[in-house]
């Protein structure tokens, strides 16, 4: 299992996804779910991957090779598209090039094509975006009124970004938020663990201002669980009980 996370808000883009793999309880392992294509000055695209890790990796060397365009004997890619818009669409294309190679074979092995991702970034001085792009190739695009978006295990932390985040939020303060809602899936699902790959981009930025890999014993995320645990538990010793039925 998985679980990632785009919040973008006034200030920019924040992307975050964790590294475990599992294939059972005695089959886990570490793979990068988040990958950047960045080209500073033009580009600086992240995409997030959930589901299926074999669909996901075909998906994405699909995207690295390109795909054959025939109006124009060339290959599309992602550090070639002209937009996010264009970007996300050949994202879908990729998806479905690959389901027309595995899909009926992992059909046939009663396996299902499961796979989505979270694809964020700004190309050419265009508008930052952030898509959710689903198993047909089709997707949606994050607003101002729901500021993030989320792929995977994602309800153990979706409600902490439904009470910390809106599109004025600061950039720092939505990583920070996210950190949290990371914690808060790992601690209620051993399938999301450790390392998190983060990503930091501001708005009209041009490139990435940060992209860096939170691993185990970390400082900063050990002090930040420790911090939240105890504000949750100082929040509910600070609440009333019920005053429901006898109390002592």
């Amino acid at each position: 299992m998985t679980y990632c996370c785009g919040l973008l808000v006034r200030d920019g883009l924040v992307m975050i996804a964790d590294t475990r793999t599992n294939a059972g309880l005695d089959n886990i392992s570490t793979f990068r779910k988040l990958h950047v294509f960045e080209e500073p000055g033009r580009h600086v695209m992240a995409l997030a991957t959930a589901g299926n890790l074999s669909i996901s990796q075909a998906v994405i060397s699909t995207l690295m090779e390109g795909l054959d365009n025939p109006e124009t004997g060339k290959k599309d890619t992602l550090t070639g598209a002209s937009s996010m818009f264009r970007a996300t669409q050949l994202v879908g294309r990729a998806i479905r090039h690959v389901h027309r190679l595995y899909g009926e074979g992992l059909k046939q092995s009663d396996i299902r094509f499961d796979v989505s991702f979270l694809f964020g970034g700004q190309v050419n001085g265009g508008r930052l975006r952030l898509f959710m792009i689903y198993a047909a190739g089709n997707f949606i695009e994050c607003s101002s009124d729901t500021p993030f978006l989320q792929i995977g295990e994602h309800k153990y932390g979706k409600p902490v970004l439904d009470r910390s985040i809106t599109f004025d939020t600061d950039l720092y303060d939505a990583l920070k938020s996210g950190l949290i809602s990371m914690d808060s899936t790992m601690r209620s699902n051993l399938g999301v663990g450790m390392p998190i790959d983060i990503l930091v981009a501001r708005r009209d930025g041009g490139e990435s201002e940060l992209n860096y890999r939170i691993e185990p014993g970390e400082p900063y995320f050990h002090d930040l669980r420790e911090r939240w645990s105890a504000a949750l538990r100082a929040a509910h010793t600070s609440i009333p009980r019920p005053p429901y039925g006898r109390t002592r």
